[in-house]
């Protein structure tokens, strides 16, 4: 009913991408015919090895998002399935530098993007903001823009920054610089999939509210007990986890026993499509498989209420919305 961690190129509906491709004359797998043949070209695929394989599946969903009217389109896209779905809230994030391609500026497509987010919210009765993501790799003066312009729209549909990309490829430390030349902007830090514990050391040290994936704060007992102390939000994404290889299969995933240690797990989809799921999915699978209990359901959901990027108002009557479906 939450989901903190989303990101919207990795979760576009595969007919969205399947018809903007076609009215932009972008070129499709030769397979692809419609929709559902389309799909399995948006889906991790069966044997990924890495979070760099894994990423592949992003160049479509990106290549058909490079104008105002198709962002517009997406965001509104992802807004009505969470809707169908009895989503309450979400986070969407996305990078804004990698859909100017066509002769966008980042800042045309944030506020297409935040055009598009108050016009869903509003006409499907449904919470949602943006979270506006750097990316490992790009260039230093793109992702001073991307901070400038979550600022910027701070409270006017964006609600905090991130950091994405291939996290072992470049240290997440090598970013403290950026982060530190955007004082008071929230922001959470990909940290502690693809490299260890010391990427979420220094994700910490940078001041990140949240932590996305963190799952490998396992392997440093001391890192877990200052994670459940300083009340850190870890935004968990069991399939994605095991389609990366971050971890072998479900017995080996961390989610249950770092929710026990006091840390505050929020369970999340990461990318709909491409991991092929929901948060709703996601808790789910945890229950099945790690022999979740309704309460440790139930505390999983209010973490994530805790952990919102929402004013502490909107995060009660946010809360109170959860305990009423919860007790439903």
């Amino acid at each position: 009913m939450i989901d903190l961690h989303l990101h919207l190129d990795g979760s576009l509906p595969p007919a969205l991408v399947f018809a903007l491709a076609k009215e932009q004359g972008i070129p499709l797998p030769p397979d692809a015919q419609d929709a559902e043949s389309l799909t399995p070209s948006l889906v991790c695929p069966p044997g990924c090895t890495s979070l760099n394989d894994y990423l592949t599946r992003f160049a479509l969903p990106v290549a058909v998002m490079q104008t105002e009217s198709a962002i517009m389109r997406c965001v509104q896209g992802v807004l009505a399935e969470l809707k169908s779905e009895g989503v309450l809230y979400a986070e969407l994030r996305f990078a804004p530098g990698q859909h100017c391609r066509q002769g966008l500026s980042q800042e045309n497509v944030v506020a297409a993007a935040c055009r598009s987010l108050a016009e869903g919210c509003r006409t499907l009765g449904i919470q949602a903001q943006l979270i506006l993501c750097c990316m490992r790799g790009a260039p230093d003066a793109q992702n001073a823009e991307t901070l400038r312009l979550a600022r910027e729209y701070l409270g006017k549909g964006v609600c905090a920054a991130d950091l994405a990309g291939a996290e072992a490829l470049f240290p997440t430390r090598s970013y403290a610089p950026l982060f530190a030349a955007a004082p008071g902007l929230p922001f959470t830090i990909h940290a502690g999939e693809a490299d260890g514990p010391e990427s979420i050391r220094a994700a910490l040290a940078m001041g990140a509210k949240r932590i996305g994936h963190g799952v490998r704060c396992i392997e440093d007992a001391a890192l877990v007990a200052e994670l459940a102390q300083k009340g850190i939000p870890l935004e968990v994404c069991p399939t994605s986890n095991l389609q990366t290889c971050t971890f072998a299969d479900w017995a080996h995933h961390p989610l249950k026993t770092l929710l026990e240690a006091g840390v505050k797990v929020t369970v999340n989809s990461d990318n709909r499509t491409v991991s092929g799921t929901t948060a709703q999915k996601e808790m789910a699978l945890a229950a099945q498989h790690l022999g979740l209990s309704a309460a440790q359901q139930a505390r999983l959901w209010l973490n994530a209420v805790d952990a919102a990027f929402l004013p502490e108002a909107q995060k009660q009557a946010l809360r109170a919305a959860v305990q009423a479906r919860l007790a439903g």
